[in-house]
């Protein structure tokens, strides 16, 4: 069978073309064979592993465990998904979202418990993946993507603000600095990723000078050694899976949200494709390894993601392979080079990553006006739950349900019933247009004249679909009600998939 790569470009479909320009993009062998690409692989790594530092040892502070625990976790989570992930260059780690989840499992229960957690969290994700779960992303509407996207922006913003109170006005001059390399330099040269030259003349400087700023030792203890296996001390009891398993599965569908949002985030801005299924049992064997070295578990970083292809325009899985490998080696083996790191350095990278990230076309005064209130609403609905919850998934979900609920408030609203013919004395012709559902359709049996109508009325149903068990019903509602008048009432005009549903549960629908 000949390849689509083989084929004549101009005899490709989109699909097609698209899949070739993905597996030409983010080609391992030819970053490998070209210096220039795997420049900016190596680089966009060691900038992502600065910057996962300290966000890891914060994520590790929120879920009540010892730094090591999402140092070592954002190592194994990166070098793991690097080989089994279905999205090259996303950086997977340690994450807040995952510490909310499961920090009530340390703090009641200990740790070997906090672990057996993440394993499991690890099986249930690969059992979804296997399942097809991530078919579901199908159902995330563009404007909960947006509003996934501009929430996202803020609370990478927000996270920065702890490291710029109470602070000296030299942190506010170093990250405005930070800014302005991050800004101008790329106008100059692109041979560098500009935040690895933020972060290396801030800190060139902050220890010349002998400053006396925050750095990313005072955010916890960096280890000393290397992760090593690590089996949870728990009974294989029913008792202990009644513990752990609702943690488990929270924090399973969290990692999975956020994860295969940020993959189709970085589909849209590197204009690729990838495997979410893969992706999605790829997460559950990455947490089922850092468990077992005794990480604390995680799922797709964004912000880490977004200075990987966009600051840095990373492509494949070797900077997120690298990322791991810097992150491990720096913390373990330059631990005292990367404590003099300058915490004004990673905010001003963050707050960059925060201003790229968001979608300033949305909020425009003119696209504003130009979008319907009901997509407005189901955007300002996701970043408003993010926010105030903190929590990705449950901004995604609101707006999912809210967009779902104003889809059928404007597809209830185009039904209508027209009287369209009276061809004899004794017959009535109804016409039915628009889309039957439950929201829809239980308001149609009141539309008609049951006391008014000739003894046969014809219900033409060519322009409409029936959809569901209760438009169903509300049909034989209808005609029962005329039988009742002494009259008879015929449904005609169905298409194929309603008249399908219709004969199928016509009559067999109780009345209550």
């Amino acid at each position: 069978m000949t390849s689509p790569l083989a084929a004549p470009r101009a005899r490709l479909t989109p699909e097609e073309r698209r899949r070739a320009r993905t597996e030409d993009v983010t080609s391992v062998l030819g970053a490998l064979r070209d210096p220039r690409r795997l420049r900016t692989e190596v680089l966009a790594g060691l900038v992502v592993a600065l910057a996962l530092i300290p966000e890891a040892i914060s994520f590790s502070i929120i879920a009540g465990v010892d730094p090591r625990l999402g140092l070592f976790a954002s190592f194994t989570m990166a070098v793991t998904i690097a080989f089994l992930g279905g999205r090259p260059a996303m950086i997977s780690a340690a994450t807040g979202a995952v510490a909310l989840v499961i920090a009530p499992v340390v703090r009641e229960h200990g740790m070997d418990y906090f672990i057996a957690t993440v394993i499991l969290a690890g099986i249930v994700q690969v059992l979804l993946g296997v399942l097809g779960v991530a078919r579901l992303m199908r159902f995330i509407p563009r404007s909960v993507m947006v509003g996934f996207v501009n929430a996202l922006a803020i609370l990478i913003f927000v996270a920065q603000l702890p490291h710029l109170t109470g602070v000296s006005w030299i942190v506010y001059a170093m990250v405005a600095a930070g800014i302005a390399v991050i800004v101008l330099l790329p106008r100059i040269t692109t041979v560098v990723p500009a935040p690895l030259v933020t972060i290396v003349v801030l800190t060139a400087v902050t220890v010349a000078f002998a400053l006396d700023v925050p750095d990313v030792g005072d955010q916890g203890e960096l280890p000393e050694s290397l992760p090593a296996l690590f089996v949870p001390d728990v009974p294989l009891t029913l008792e202990t899976l009644q513990i752990i398993a609702p943690y488990a599965v929270a924090m399973a569908l969290v990692g999975l949200m956020e994860s295969l949002m940020t993959a189709k985030l970085v589909d849209d801005v590197t204009d690729t494709r990838s495997d979410k299924t893969r992706e999605s049992w790829g997460q559950g064997v990455a947490n089922i390894v850092t468990g077992f070295f005794g990480g604390m578990g995680g799922c797709a970083m964004i912000g880490q993601t977004m200075i990987n292809v966009k600051a840095s325009g990373a492509r494949t899985r070797i900077s997120t392979f690298l990322a791991g490998v810097f992150l491990l080696i720096l913390v373990v083996g330059l631990g005292d080079v990367v404590a003099t790191i300058p915490m004004a350095a990673l905010v001003a990278v963050m707050v960059m990553v925060s201003v790229g990230t968001f979608d300033w076309h949305s909020v425009r005064p003119a696209t504003l006006r130009r979008m319907p209130r009901s997509e407005t609403l189901v955007m300002l609905s996701t970043v408003a739950v993010t926010v105030v919850t903190n929590n990705l998934a449950y901004g995604v979900v609101t707006g999912v349900i809210v967009a779902a609920l104003m889809f059928v408030r404007r597809v209830a609203h185009l039904t209508e019933v027209v009287d369209v013919a009276h061809p004899d004395e004794d017959t009535r012709v109804y016409a039915v247009r628009g889309e039957l559902l439950w929201a829809s359709s239980n308001d149609l049996v009141h539309q008609f004249d049951y006391v008014g109508d000739p003894g046969n009325v014809v219900i033409d149903l060519s322009d409409a679909h029936v959809w569901d068990a209760s438009t169903v019903a509300t049909l034989d509602a209808i005609t029962t009600k005329y039988a009742a008048k002494g009259k008879t009432a015929t449904i005609i005009g169905l298409d194929e998939a309603s008249a399908a549903r219709h004969g199928r549960l016509a009559g067999h629908l109780a009345a209550h």
